[in-house]
């Protein structure tokens, strides 16, 4: 179906949610399993316009693609993870511009599942059925998932899509009851074929990021915003130290410079490249002890001196 042309690269999952849609036989819940950035978002806003339409075998309404672009359709409820805050739950978007520090990662709570029976306790206002898509659904604690699970026993007429980076992320008992869609990591014909599509051409000259990304075009996108904020000077200097001071006046640097989140991820980049540059497993082990001690809220310049000062004992 020509609403599903966005989605590059996923024959499979395009093909079992067509048939769906055209033997009228869509199922009341969904698991849209595989890694980020491969499409699971994209896929479920193609199957929206389907399952929301009147009439699916027809042309869709572009006010109806707006309304779904905006997520602002009556019967459409789309949960993702919040963090907790005040009292309040923020999106990970809120959380930003609040300036919020994150302890922890965001979670789909309880009282989300709570507001998802609520939304299917009525019936659908406009559309055939209610829809709910729930972004991120492995971070569920256990008593969110075992109220999902009441919900996913009768849905009404609704049907809901849990998006989760693999099946074993989720309880057996909710993979049980879900119609398992799969998504895989593209391949580079069709990463090339995304990366230009969405207008981020420069990339495909970064094997450094395409290695990071492993087949997943919005992991790529977000390595290179993740590169763009590293300072040049620094960024020049993120060779294998190959003495002590230069060691440490890296490891100064880097705390200095760079935030907590930005730290992490650097420790991925790090990864790539000094496996480029030396092939040395043992410096890959150093780096992901250092993500392990930043997790863990070690005084940061102190993780990166022993882990860059460990690298040239190696």
């Amino acid at each position: 179906m020509s609403v599903f042309a966005p989605l590059i690269g996923q024959p499979q999952a395009v093909e079992l949610l067509a048939q769906a849609i055209a033997r009228d036989r869509v199922a009341p819940a969904y698991l849209f399993a595989g890694s980020s950035g491969i499409g699971k978002r994209l896929a479920a806003q193609c199957f929206l316009k389907l399952l929301l339409s009147p009439s699916p075998r027809l042309s869709i309404a572009p006010s109806l693609q707006h309304r779904i672009t905006a997520r602002n359709h009556p019967d459409l409820l789309w949960v993702e993870p919040t963090y907790l805050y005040q009292g309040k739950r923020l999106s990970p978007i809120e959380a930003d511009a609040a300036g919020l520090k994150r302890k922890t990662p965001p979670m789909v709570r309880l009282e989300q599942i709570r507001e998802i029976t609520q939304f299917l306790g009525r019936p659908p206002m406009e559309a055939p059925r209610s829809v709910v898509i729930m972004d991120a659904a492995e971070t569920m604690p256990e008593s969110a998932a075992n109220a999902l699970l009441k919900t996913l026993e009768e849905p009404g007429k609704a049907t809901i899509i849990l998006l989760a980076p693999s099946v074993e992320a989720l309880l057996p008992t909710l993979v049980s009851r879900c119609q398992r869609i799969p998504f895989y990591r593209l391949d580079p014909v069709a990463m090339t074929q995304v990366l230009r599509q969405v207008g981020q051409e420069e990339i495909l000259s970064q094997p450094q990021i395409l290695d990071l990304a492993q087949g997943s075009p919005g992991a790529a996108i977000m390595h290179r915003q993740k590169l763009e904020t590293i300072p040049p000077d620094l960024l020049s200097a993120l060779t294998l130290p190959r003495t002590l001071r230069e060691a440490l006046s890296l490891a100064r640097a880097i705390a200095k410079t760079l935030d907590s989140d930005a730290q992490l991820w650097l420790v991925d980049y790090l990864q790539q490249v000094y496996w480029s540059q030396s092939g040395s497993a043992a410096a890959l082990q150093l780096l992901e002890d250092a993500r392990k001690y930043l997790l863990a809220y070690v005084q940061p310049q102190l993780v990166w001196e022993v882990t860059l000062m460990s690298m040239l004992n190696g």
